[in-house]
C-alpha cells in the first residue's frame, strides 16, 4: 500500500476536510527474529481470512468519529523485512481513531491472521 497515495485519495472526498482531523497508520513488517524464541526467522507463512478483515473494517467504520478505514494484508510466504499489514484509520479526533486502530490491529491478529514462522 502506498499510504501517501491512499491518503491523497481520501482527501479527494469533500467530506474529508469537514470530518477528519487525524490519520493513523499501522505498518507491520516481518521481524527477522522470533518473538517467542528470539531465533532467526527464515520466512513467515501468512494466511488471512479476508472476509473477516472486511467484516471488521465494516463494523469499526461505524464507530463515532471514524471517516474511513483501509486495510491491506499480505499472504503467502514472506521474508524478514517484507510488508505484512497496513491499517489506516481516518477520524475526527485521536480519542476516537486511536482506540479503533488498536482494536482493529488486535482483532485482525487474533481473528483473521494465521502465521507460521520457519526458523533458521
Amino acid at each position: 500500500m502506498d499510504v501517501t497515495h491512499e491518503v491523497a485519495r481520501m482527501k479527494e472526498d469533500p467530506a474529508f476536510a469537514q470530518n477528519v482531523g487525524i490519520v493513523l497508520v499501522h505498518h507491520v513488517v516481518v521481524r527477522g527474529w522470533s518473538k517467542a524464541e528470539h531465533r532467526a526467522v527464515e520466512r513467515l507463512e501468512v494466511r488471512v481470512d479476508q472476509a473477516r478483515v472486511d467484516a471488521l473494517v465494516a463494523e469499526l467504520s461505524r464507530r463515532p468519529g471514524i471517516h474511513k478505514i483501509l486495510v491491506e494484508t499480505k499472504t503467502g510466504e514472506l521474508a524478514p523485512g517484507d510488508d505484512l499489514l497496513f491499517a489506516v484509520v481516518a477520524g475526527d479526533l485521536r480519542a476516537n481513531a486511536g482506540p479503533v486502530l488498536d482494536e482493529l490491529r488486535a482483532r485482525i491478529k487474533s481473528d483473521a491472521l494465521t502465521k507460521t514462522e520457519h526458523l533458521l
